[in-house]
């Protein structure tokens, strides 16, 4: 596994770039701009921020010297356009002090041994829809307030991806998969959820959920799994991180549960 540590050069460049935008003003000038196709003008840019021209001018000389913004002279007027180059290192910067371009593993590491996967089958159904309740109940775990029937779960999961996790005889988790679209050009493609009882989570049985999944979806085929994990549920993002899934964005205000608008990260894992 190669080195992922942040050079000395690369941390003393990102945090210029971070501090330049220490600044809320210049963080909305380099917004501004970034929306506005072609550009804008000084005197449009102080209009649309609502500053003053030579506080203006002052923070477009800053973003530009760190290399956020280019500055070109256009007869009497002076032109201010986003460095392209800035769209993608930016984020790249982020992702790196983030760690998350670190290398993925594949598959979870070290499954507890206690802990035993096998498929669901019709006796489980109680314990699934008891495990799904709890997690309902976290607030963290879904956008659904109440426990979907079996049928409809039935007919939600596919064949041969719905799996069961037992301590003891008990059976204290599940994940399946769905399709995402009827399309037969998404054929490969799945939704993923995964719920462990509460009394016990932290105690490796979603990594041994999600270590049956995945193996099952690379040997059946399937290319691209995904999953939305509200912002808040730290524990999952990471159990999903251990995995193979990736980070892909955050979607703001996508939904809302009990009146109150929530974000969402996607994260999906490719076969190769």
């Amino acid at each position: 596994m190669r080195d992922m540590s942040i050079t000395h050069g690369d941390a003393l460049t990102y945090a210029a770039w971070f501090a330049c935008l220490g600044e809320p003003t210049r963080v909305r000038l380099l917004h501004t701009v970034a929306t506005a196709p072609g550009g804008l003008t000084v005197g449009e840019l102080k209009d649309r921020v609502g500053i003053s021209q030579s506080t203006c001018s002052h923070h477009v000389r800053m973003l530009s010297d760190i290399g956020f913004l280019r500055v070109s002279r256009q007869g009497t007027t002076t032109r201010v356009t986003i460095d392209d180059a800035c769209s993608v290192a930016l984020p790249h910067a982020a992702d790196v002090v983030m760690g998350v371009l670190a290398p993925r593993p594949r598959y979870p590491v070290d499954p507890r041994a206690e802990v035993s996967v096998r498929a669901l089958d019709s006796r489980d159904w109680p314990a699934v829809r008891d495990i799904y309740g709890q997690g309902l109940a976290t607030g963290l775990a879904s956008f659904d307030t109440a426990v979907p029937s079996r049928s409809t779960l039935d007919a939600r999961w596919l064949d041969g991806h719905r799996w069961v996790a037992e301590l003891a005889g008990e059976v204290v988790g599940w994940t399946a998969l769905s399709p995402v679209s009827a399309r037969s050009c998404f054929s490969g493609v799945a939704d993923s959820a995964v719920f462990v009882a509460e009394s016990f989570r932290g105690r490796g049985v979603g990594k041994a959920l999600l270590r049956a999944q995945v193996t099952e979806a690379d040997r059946a085929g399937l290319w691209l799994l995904q999953t939305s994990v509200l912002t808040e549920n730290r524990p999952g993002i990471g159990l999903h991180h251990a995995s193979g899934y990736r980070t892909v964005g955050v979607r703001e205000r996508i939904a809302q549960r009990d009146g109150v608008w929530h974000d969402t990260v996607l994260l999906e894992r490719r076969a190769s």
